[in-house]
């Protein structure tokens, strides 16, 4: 039996609105299959935390997480939710109250944006304005404009953008449990960190517990508060915290995971609520540019970030701009170029954006996008030489490249 237990059950925090999960002996055979797809597991995610399965193809990481709604029925075993065995619950009830995201967001494509993401809650018997206004509340906290974006069609939209109303479905009706299957599997390099950052931002807010499958380790140490390293029949060969795995990986399969650069993979276990931010010069859109001058001279600054009226970063105006322009604030539009990172990202994207930027430095938001401060290149150096000083080599909660 493969069979691990996390340090606590669930929490008596408020914020935390998620469901504790356990998993009790779970199986599932298929017919004419002599191994076990996954044979005999149990496992406890706590409430509120994100939980990475990472596994080679077909060690049963997806049937394990798809039997948790129950797409794919066990052969035995019980699945609690909270304190409620949901083994034996109506199957669709099931999966109106858990959200589920698949890798290319899977919309329905003669739905509108609006209407994929209402479609739980009209299932629900939920009133036309509440829907409209759940629908709207979740595509601001995705970073779509609701204006914009309600009424498109998926075909209208980028693979990022179509992930991102994907994840808003999924929350439509506010589950407890959120289901993740490789969801930024089909997007690019840059568009699924992105998302990855976004995703991490939300869970800061929303704080469900979700089980979250994907194939790339770098990934689960960067997503997840635990990471489950699967094997064939779903076996559990490590639970543990990214810390932990890195500093001491359970045996050879484990470290064939890790790869190299593990002392690199450091960066991304630091985040950047974690460090120390510093100010940029900024000023509003609208406001005054002679203010934004001074303050940007006080500051020894030559560029401004200018914000919105709820605080949102837009762009980047230089103070030359300001002095030759009256109107440079007046009409503002959004640089949606512009390196930003969330206090829920790490370090190491941090450094990704720092080397396409040519400030010298990123601008960091936190809840629903809000303007916090920006990262300088001069933390992440520190933060590099700390990882590599002698002091932080002995260590043994790190582990170098071998």
């Amino acid at each position: 039996m493969s069979e691990t237990t996390a340090t606590t059950t669930g929490s008596t925090d408020e914020s935390v609105h998620g469901e504790r999960i356990l998993l009790q002996n779970i199986t599932k055979r298929y017919l004419g299959q002599e191994s076990a797809a996954v044979d005999d597991v149990t496992m406890e995610i706590p409430a509120g935390e994100v939980v990475m399965l990472v596994g080679p193809s077909g060690c049963g990481k997806t049937t394990t997480m798809k039997m948790i709604n129950r797409l794919i029925e066990p052969t035995s075993g019980k699945i609690f939710i909270g304190d409620e065995d949901v083994t034996n619950r109506d199957a669709d009830d099931l999966r109106r109250h858990i959200g589920y995201v698949i890798q290319g967001a899977g919309l329905f494509p003669h739905y509108t944006v609006a209407d994929n993401i209402a479609i739980v809650p009209r299932l629900l018997g939920w009133s036309k304005d509440t829907v409209r206004a759940r629908v709207d509340e979740l595509l601001e906290l995705v970073n779509l404009d609701p204006t914009q974006y309600r009424d498109r069609y998926p075909r209208e939209l980028s693979g990022g953008q179509q992930q991102r109303v994907g994840v808003a479905r999924a929350l439509a009706a506010d589950p407890p449990v959120l289901l993740m299957d490789e969801p930024f599997g089909a997007v690019d390099p840059i568009t699924r960190q992105r998302l990855q950052d976004e995703l991490m931002r939300l869970q800061d807010e929303l704080r469900k517990t979700i089980v979250f499958v994907t194939h790339d380790f770098d990934e689960a140490v960067k997503v997840g508060d635990r990471i489950a390293i699967l094997d064939v029949g779903s076996q559990i060969v490590q639970y543990d915290t990214p810390e932990n795995i890195l500093a001491a990986p359970a045996n050879d399969f484990v470290e064939g995971f890790v790869g190299h650069g593990a002392a690199l993979k450091q960066l991304t276990l630091t985040r950047i609520r974690d460090v120390e931010l510093h100010e940029a010069a900024v000023a509003s859109v609208g406001g005054d540019p002679q203010a934004a001058i001074a303050d940007a001279r006080e500051k020894g600054r030559d560029w401004v970030i200018v914000l919105d009226a709820q605080e949102r970063p837009q762009r980047w105006v230089s103070v030359r701009e300001l002095e030759q322009r009256p109107d440079a604030l007046n009409r503002v539009t959004r640089d949606h170029e512009l390196e930003v990172i969330s206090t829920a990202s790490t370090l190491n994207d941090a450094l990704d954006e720092m080397l396409t930027s040519s400030h010298g430095v990123v601008v960091v938001t936190g809840r629903r996008n809000k303007y916090q401060g920006v990262v300088r290149v001069e933390t992440i150096m520190a933060a590099m030489q700390d990882i590599q000083s002698p002091a932080h080599a002995a260590d043994p909660m790190v582990v170098d490249e071998p």
